[in-house]
């Protein structure tokens, strides 16, 4: 048992990302019954959906979950609520200032972790009274932090700055590199590329088999001037890359991006016009399999690895 496993009262230090169009409470409620935590995405649900997420996924499992709020939300009045009066246990900040919301919940018992993308924002989240951080480096997909910081340099780098537990996150998929996240001083690893091609992700199949198509390369971090996205290519990818030889006003890429498009990518199964969001990591996941199975397959590997190295000492 460690600092996050403890905390979370989980078996494994391995959590599933709470990505939006991916993370309903099948995802959820699988992935913490393998002895992870799993946690639902409330950044794609209306407050009657989330609700309603939470109440299955409580009956689909009784161990520990969460629900991601990205801070950015535009009905956060609706969901806090819900999330106390469901008696959810944990949640997972991101996309904004861990000051406004972290007390609040702490008042009603839950336990928060707060997403960062560099030390700066780790120290604000650590004073604001959190209880973990999630440093998630360059290498992850979906929304992204500006500092394009690799996940092997920002690790060290938050674990040398804060005194809570810590969570690595981007670019981690497989035994192997959850075994160098914590090397590097992760407590725990938070896993999202991954899940995507799980058979219980809500992603559509035709966005899962792209992403087990992938290959390195295939990923590229835009959107910069809104929220920095790292996307598969695809023809709404060389829109956006087209738009930008026109030396576009923000205005321009708002109004090429429209609404909905992760959901009509991710979701719909959109390939052409859609936002498709994954990590760089999608170039070593080359099949769908059940959420558990990717559990076992992943700490299965991580503890080979780990004795594989011992006999390696110097």
């Amino acid at each position: 048992m460690n600092s996050i496993t403890k905390l979370f009262n989980i078996k494994y230090p391995l959590i599933q990302a709470g990505m939006i169009w991916v993370s309903g409470y099948k995802l959820a409620s699988a992935v913490s019954n393998a002895g992870g935590l799993g946690i639902i995405g409330a950044g794609s649900m209306y407050p009657n959906v989330l609700r309603e997420h939470i109440q299955k996924c409580k009956k689909a499992t009784n161990k520990p979950f969460a629900v991601n709020v990205p801070l950015f939300y535009p009905d956060l009045d609706a969901i806090i609520p819900i999330i106390i009066e469901e008696g959810v246990k944990i949640v997972f900040t991101s996309a904004g200032n861990p000051k406004t919301y972290t007390k609040h919940f702490q008042d009603n018992g839950i336990i928060v972790a707060h997403v960062v993308s560099s030390v700066k924002f780790a120290l604000k989240s650590q004073q604001a009274g959190v209880d973990a951080i999630v440093a998630e480096g360059f290498e992850a997909g979906g929304h992204n932090g500006y500092e394009e910081t690799t996940t092997l340099t920002l690790i060290p780098m938050v674990k040398k700055a804060i005194n809570i537990p810590l969570i690595a996150a981007g670019g981690i998929a497989t035994g192997s590199t959850m075994l160098a996240a914590m090397v590097l001083g992760a407590d725990a690893v938070q896993i999202g590329s991954r899940f995507v091609a799980s058979e219980e992700s809500s992603a559509h199949i035709n966005f899962k088999n792209e992403v087990i198509k992938a290959k390195d390369g295939d990923t590229y971090l835009t959107l910069k001037e809104l929220i920095p996205a790292r996307l598969l290519k695809n023809k709404f990818f060389n829109d956006v890359q087209n738009l930008y030889q026109t030396n576009p006003s923000k205005e321009d890429i708002v109004k090429l991006l429209g609404r909905a498009r992760a959901k009509k990518g991710m979701f719909e199964g959109d390939l052409e016009e859609g936002e498709l969001e994954i990590g760089q990591i999608a170039g070593l996941i080359n099949k769908i399999m059940p959420a558990s199975k990717i559990v076992a397959e992943i700490i299965n590997d991580y503890n080979i690895l780990i004795d594989e190295f011992t006999a390696l000492k110097l």
